[in-house]
Parts: structure tokens; sequence; C-alpha cells
């Protein structure tokens, strides 16, 4: 057993070690070049990124004093872009695919909840619920790694250029917390 104060130690040790590449979830090589964005030393998803910023544009759009009817239209006009282009499948740019579905959740959400009633948080409920479910697919489906089919050095012997910042980064955690334990 771990002594509580260690455990916490370990916890915020590994938070630090790994924050340059946390929140990217894609190698770190130029095939991916342009799926993370750099904050610094800090690198986030681009995918992830624009998501997050539609999650917060659709609640700042959801909450704003606009007439509910202009909004609503441009997010079902959004919507139904989206639904169109999923017939035909044909693969949408991140900024489409991820921003506009995210923007439209938010509103939805807060004028929902702005609504009230069994129609409102029925809206609201189930809009949440299928956020869940996204999140949950897209965490079980894991990174989409096409550019490393065609990379020389995925059969090498060695850890590809892509992973090996994380990797050493690894195992000097290991070393330090192998001495602290």
């Amino acid at each position: 057993m771990i002594d509580p104060a260690l455990a916490r130690r370990i916890d915020r040790f590994g938070r630090r070690a790994h924050a340059f590449h946390r929140f990217a979830h894609h190698p770190l090589c130029p095939a991916y070049a342009g799926e993370v964005v750099s904050f610094g030393r800090m690198r986030v998803c681009r995918g992830c990124l624009l998501a997050g910023t539609g999650l917060a544009s659709g609640l700042a759009a959801g909450g704003s004093p606009l007439g509910g009817g202009a909004a609503l239209a441009v997010a079902l006009l959004a919507a139904w872009a989206a639904w169109c282009l999923c017939l035909v499948r044909w693969r949408p740019p991140k900024g489409f695919a991820r921003f506009l579905p995210a923007a439209l959740a938010g509103y939805l959400v807060v004028r929902g909840c702005r609504v009230g009633g069994w129609a409102g948080w029925g809206v609201t409920l189930a809009v949440l619920a299928g956020l869940a479910a996204a999140i949950r697919y897209y965490r079980h489906r894991g990174p989409h790694h096409t550019p490393c089919l065609a990379c020389p050095e995925r059969s090498g012997p060695g850890t590809c250029t892509g992973y090996r910042p994380m990797a050493r980064r690894e195992r000097a955690f290991r070393r330090v917390i192998g001495r602290w334990l």
C-alpha cells in the first residue's frame, strides 16, 4: 500500500512530466504536424481544441440575449449541412466536423435549460447523453493513425521519432518513481 502523500506526489509529478504531450494524443512527428497545435511547450490535439472552442461558442450563443429564432436557424442549418455531408460519405475537415457539432450541442444545452419544462430539459439531457456517447466513442476508437501506415519507421526496431520524446519522458518518470518507491 502506497502512502497517500506519496501517491499525491507521484500524481503531481506525472502531470508535470507528461504536460508537453498530455492533450495531443497524436505522435509528435512531421506526419502529424497538422494535427497538433503548440502552445509554448504544451501540445494540444487540433480536433479537441476545435471541439472545445465550438462548445464554448455554442454555450455563449445559447446564453446570448439575441433572439432565439435567429440563432436556432443557424444551428439547424449547421446540423442539416452536417447530415447532408454524412450522406455522401465525405470526410469533412476538422473545423466542420468538430467545431460545428460542439457549437450546436452547447447552444442546445443552454437553450434547453432556458426554455425549461419537459421539452427543454429533455433536449438538454438528450444532448448531454449524446456528448457523453461521442466522447466515449472517440476515447474507445483512439487516434486516427493513417499516416503511420506509410511511415518507413513503422517496422523499425526502435521507437519511431513521433513517440520517442514521450517514451524518453516515460522512462525517466519510471526511474524517478522507482527510487521513490
